[in-house]
């Protein structure tokens, strides 16, 4: 197309200057121009580097679109110095060197360019430049699609990119623009990029999608605010803070993004309000560093599509959410690393595959007045110096509400776990925490569990149907301190704390709960003495004394048996290795099979006993570990959690209870089978160090067995614990009343046969922890019994009998 005539229309109010007058060209036309007159530029094609420096306004002729087309071969193909109008031009850069559009001062009105450009950037603002850019394009594959650099500003109304080589609007240098309703996509670097200080970007409804980066990116102490925006389909993260940038999004929403959807380092500062994040690769928030900060208010984080948490906090940041919704995701919130910190208030975590709360590293979560529910685990205090507060929260459906290991101490209070799968609460390897005014109801397991003599404290606590057990708790420690129970209760006994133990300060519970095993002591109230230095820990056993002590189990013969041919192969095969004799490979690893409360804890830990006093193993001591011990909730996590407890095992004996959990029916991406086979490597690398032993049901094992024929292959043999029949239990309850100065009066003994032998065998049954439960209920009726007598004597106080029987269940 060839270059047409410019038409100068003059506007002065003097009577010589209201003419109008044709130019050959648009420069010629620009200096014949003064303020105020319209230039009015015919179809054509004008390779001329236009520059407007007078308050004019340029309209190209109206006809068919980007008829008007300014293309120089190099430099700028229009710079704009002044208040001018520019209208309906096709600018066509040719210098990547330079900006197609450049905007230097005044405050121009441009509407309708068309930018198709090849430039350093399609349009660029800098020094006084506050220009109006309304309904422009720019196609840009060579550079930024819109910059505003070193000062510049202005608004850009409905305007949009379609594609950029580098970002799509890129602030620095103190810039400081406006984006109303614009669209930025298929650029080559971030969407918006904010950089340095004095920096910032205000955008109001616009979209960003289809780059190759990060959607939105503010770093070095620049700032942003977006409003009912956008950013979806992009490569890198949907939103990059770095550096002390300070971000505020409002109605925003955040989706399709492949890595993080928001991503914040370096003291960066988010405000989240009314935003929507949703089908993230990574993390939906993910918070790192000292001073780095986001604050959630009425959000909605949902549909993470990859294996990681949707809101990371670790390196010492901090996250708050209020009001917030977190669902349909691998796990919700993962707090890391001393100095981090997640408060969150009036909240919803739901429908979390793994973990909804998990803190570790020494970090602190505070949760008040949220809710959990159809989580795998609901929120997990994982090692020393990790903690918090839970309080005034539901968990729901979860698998276990809260765990509680390594030394962790939060405190939880007022909150409510219902119908878990596993246990309401449950304390292992060394954990701490305290309880107040919690309640657990319709566990499958046990309302409180706590293992390994952990010096857990529960006050006010209470548990209603739970199918195993409302209060479980292990020994005491080798300190011999264990949890402290006060005034707790049960639907399955009276209160597990008495009036007088009440009001005395406080004694760890060293025995299962009830009556008996879950009243704390009083202590006393003389002075305590000066505490002597610790006694050597006692020397192993002779194998003939702790097979005394195996003999002398209830029942178990044929497992008795097994372990007695066990040690004597071991046994015989040590002496053959002395004479100078070959002695056959034995394979100490085993399986122990059967229901619940069969004695298979007590003879792993029998066993490693006779295997240290056989010089197999150097300490012969037990670590008992469940799937929630080994399993993590990232990718190489759990490999590190089985690795720590087969070395807390070395030496003695590694317990894997219900160890068929680790290999779900239904596992999809699940990495317990990390943890098998993590498990097999180092049973391999160090057979001699420990010895593993796998429980749990019968049916369950022999399909784990069968699906893992890696760890089949590293034991020895099975194992089978058989359910107590009615004799067997009744002489666990006749131990039991020995040991506690009880006897069974006239027909009692009979009674109890017949009790037993019509007890339901359902899954609430225990074997011998039914047999001591039932124990504990007699005791307890007996008590009420003879509480109304005035004088009791030696054979009321002693005497149980048929009356004091529990009805059946």
């Amino acid at each position: 197309m060839a270059q047409g005539t410019v038409q100068v229309t003059h506007t002065g109010t003097s009577r010589w200057r209201r003419r109008t007058g044709e130019y050959a060209s648009l420069t010629a036309a620009l200096e014949a121009a003064a303020d105020g007159d319209i230039l009015t530029v015919a179809p054509g094609t004008y390779r001329e580097n236009l520059v407007v420096d007078r308050a004019v306004t340029l309209l190209g002729q109206e006809g068919a679109a980007g008829s008007v087309r300014i293309a120089p071969p190099e430099g700028v193909p229009l710079a704009v110095r002044a208040s001018a109008q520019v209208q309906g031009l096709h600018i066509e850069g040719q210098d990547a060197a330079v900006p197609a559009v450049l905007v230097e001062d005044g405050t121009p009105e441009l509407t309708g360019l068309r930018i198709v450009t090849r430039s350093a950037a399609g349009i660029e603002v800098r020094g006084g430049g506050r220009p109006t850019v309304r309904a422009c394009t720019v196609d840009n594959p060579a550079g930024v699609g819109i910059a505003v650099v070193d000062g510049g500003g202005g608004i850009f109304e409905e305007c949009e990119v379609i594609a950029a080589g580098q970002s799509g609007v890129a602030v620095r240098g103190g810039g400081r623009p406006r984006l109303d309703r614009c669209r930025v996509h298929h650029a080559a670097g971030a969407g918006l990029s904010v950089t340095g200080d004095h920096s910032s970007l205000e955008a109001l409804g616009c979209e960003i999608y289809e780059i190759n980066g990060s959607g939105v990116q503010i770093a070095s102490r620049a700032a942003a605010v977006l409003t009912d925006c956008a950013v979806h389909r992009v490569t890198g993260n949907g939103v990059t803070l770095d550096t002390d940038a300070v971000l505020t999004l409002a109605d925003c929403r955040v989706h399709d993004v492949p890595e993080n959807a928001v991503d914040l380092r370096s003291r960066s500062v988010l405000t989240l309000t009314r935003s929507e994040v949703a089908r993230f690769g990574r993390n939906g928030l993910s918070v790192w560093d000292p001073g780095t900060r986001v604050d959630a208010h009425r959000c909605e984080i949902h549909d993470g599509n990859g294996d990681y948490p949707a809101v990371w906090v670790s390196d010492g940041a901090t996250a708050v959410l209020e009001g917030c919704r977190v669902h349909d995701v691998p796990d919700a919130l993962c707090v890391l690393d001393r100095g981090s910190r997640a408060d969150v208030v009036d909240s919803d975590l739901s429908q979390v595959r793994n973990i909804a709360v998990s803190v570790s590293g020494g970090a602190t979560a505070e949760l008040d007045d949220c809710r959990i529910s159809g989580a795998g685990r609901g929120a997990w205090f994982r090692d020393h110096g990790s903690g918090g507060t839970l309080a005034n929260c539901t968990i729901d459906a979860a698998q276990t509400g809260v765990i509680v290991t390594k030394g962790a101490d939060p405190l939880i209070e007022r909150t409510t776990v219902t119908s878990p799968t596993e246990a309401g609460f449950y304390v292992s390897a060394g954990g701490r925490g305290t309880f107040q005014g919690c309640r657990v109801t319709g566990s499958e397991g046990y309302g409180f569990h706590i293992i390994d003599g952990c010096r857990s404290t529960l006050r006010k606590c209470r548990t209603e149907r739970c199918a195993r057990g409302g209060f479980e708790f292990a020994q005491a420690g080798a300190d011999g301190e264990g949890a402290v129970v006060e005034e707790c209760s049960s639907d399955e006994s009276t209160q597990l704390g008495s009036p007088a133990a009440a009001t005395a300060p406080p004694a760890p519970a060293t025995q299962t709960a009830g009556l008996l095993g879950g009243v704390p002591s009083p202590r006393s109230t003389t002075p305590a003495a000066p505490e002597a230095a610790p006694e050597p820990a006692p020397e192993t056993r002779p194998a003939d004394t702790v097979l005394a002590d195996l003999d002398a189990l209830v029942g178990l013969a044929s497992v008795k048996r097994e372990v007695r041919a066990l040690t004597d192969m071991i046994e015989v095969g040590r002496r053959r290795q002395e004479a100078g004799l070959k002695a056959a490979s034995v394979r100490r690893h085993l399986v122990f099979t059967g229901s619940p409360g069969t004695g298979k804890t007590t003879v792993a830990r029998l066993y490693g006993e006779i295997l240290a006093a056989l010089g197999v193993l150097d300490r012969g001591h037990l670590v008992e570990v469940s799937r929630v011990d080994l399993v993590g909730e990232h990718i190489g996590s759990t490999a590190i959690r089985t690795q720590e407890a087969f070395d807390r095992a070395r030496g003695g004996v590694l317990f894997i209870d219900e160890a068929y959990a680790l290999s779900p029916e239904d596992s999809g991406r699940d990495f317990g089978r990390e943890a098998i086979d993590t498990l097999v490597k180092l049973m391999e690398d160090h057979r001699e160090a420990v010895v593993v032993i796998v429980a749990g049901y019968t049916t369950e094992m022999e399909r784990f067995l069968s699906v893992n024929p890696g760890v089949a292959s590293r034991f020895s043999r099975t194992i089978t614990f058989s359910d107590y029949d009615p004799d067997e239990l009744l002489r666990i309850v006749e131990q039991q009343a020995d040991e506690h100065e009880y006897r069974l009066g006239p027909g009692t003994g009979e009674a109890l046969h017949k009790y037993f032998t019509a007890l339901p065998k359902g899954p609430a049954f225990g074997n011998g922890r039914t047999a001591r439960q039932t124990f504990e209920a007699m005791v307890e009726r007996h008590a009420g019994r003879v509480a109304q007598l005035s004088a009791p004597g030696t054979e009321e106080l002693t005497l149980l009998y048929p009356e004091d029987l529990p009805a059946l269940p």
